[in-house]
């Protein structure tokens, strides 16, 4: 058995398409889950209920933690450390493998144009502390010899059907609907996102490789990416519509997060997007011979399915 804790989200439902390849028995965990799979295993569950997490792990072989809570600072202090504290005892106790699908708000503000799997972790965002925090915990755990687990990051995601996605609500979305394209700090810097559909099969053939345990690994992303005035063009282009839009300082996020709940969260994120971010995924494609799908390809993809 292979479970997923997290299983409704755009990570969550390609990685159970992915796992497919590797196990006819997969568990997915989330609120209300839905089969992905004809033979899915449904398992209801609120994840902030950290009670019942080892009834939802029990019997499984690789947990995967997809999991997305609300996108607010408090809510993240308050939920994910006890969370993950609760899913390593947990995968401790039924001799479980941990996967944890992670970001990069740990990475250290100034080493985002190169980022690699030693880049230092120095959070500048109460968010990217939460997460520094996730990472100790479960290497505290591995160290130990307590647990068999490892971490794979991506970068900021798109992919079909993905409404969490930034670029897919802020480009894809309102180009579709004739407004401008709302792009988040400088459109002169460059930006890798990572296809989704390609994240979701490399944490599958990770999750299922024991050798590719106790360590950190980037999820494909491809190469050279689009500056974001790039990115629009592209998007316009395979959209056929006119490349408009306009961009959004710090300031001008800040104000309109007095009415937006989110971008008011957003505002301590936006170094990510006032400089190069360039993510490095050579150590996974090297290892498995994986080539990232090219971003050309993976925003022809999307129209495709979602625009046409």
């Amino acid at each position: 058995m292979q479970t997923i804790l997290g299983a409704g989200g755009a990570i969550g439902s390609e990685l159970a398409k992915a796992l497919t390849a590797h196990t006819h028995h997969i568990r997915l965990v989330s609120r209300n889950p839905k089969k992905i799979n004809a033979n899915d295993e449904l398992h209801p569950w609120d994840l902030t209920d950290s009670l019942g997490i080892s009834n939802a792990i029990k019997g499984s072989e690789i947990v995967y933690v997809t999991v997305g809570f609300p996108y607010q600072t408090k809510a993240w202090q308050a939920l994910w450390p006890s969370f993950m504290r609760s899913v390593i005892e947990a995968c401790k106790a039924h001799h479980s493998r941990l996967v944890f699908f992670d970001n990069v708000y740990m990475y250290d503000p100034g080493q985002l144009q190169n980022m690699t799997e030693k880049t230092r972790v120095n959070p500048s965002s109460a968010k990217g502390k939460v997460r520094a925090e996730l990472n100790r915990l479960i290497f505290e755990a591995v160290e130990k010899n307590d647990l068999k687990a490892m971490i794979v990051r991506a970068a900021d995601f798109y992919g079909p059907f993905n409404t969490t996605s930034l670029l897919i609500e802020t480009v894809f979305k309102l180009l579709k609907t004739g407004k401008k394209a709302n792009w988040l700090g400088s459109v002169n810097c460059k930006h890798s996102f990572t296809y989704t559909p390609d994240a979701a099969k490399a944490t599958a053939i990770l999750g299922n490789d024991p050798s590719a345990y106790r360590q950190i690994w980037h999820l494909p992303t491809a190469k050279n990416p689009p500056t974001g005035k790039e990115w629009i063009d592209m998007i316009a282009r395979e959209l056929g519509v006119k490349a408009r839009y306009q961009a959004a300082g710090k300031m001008l996020v800040r104000l309109l997060g007095l009415f937006n709940p989110t971008l008011k969260e957003f505002v301590e994120m936006m170094y990510q997007y006032d400089r190069d971010y360039i993510f490095d995924s050579t150590k996974f494609e090297t290892a498995y011979k994986f080539s990232p799908t090219p971003y050309a390809e993976g925003v022809k993809k999307i129209v495709e399915l979602e625009y046409r």
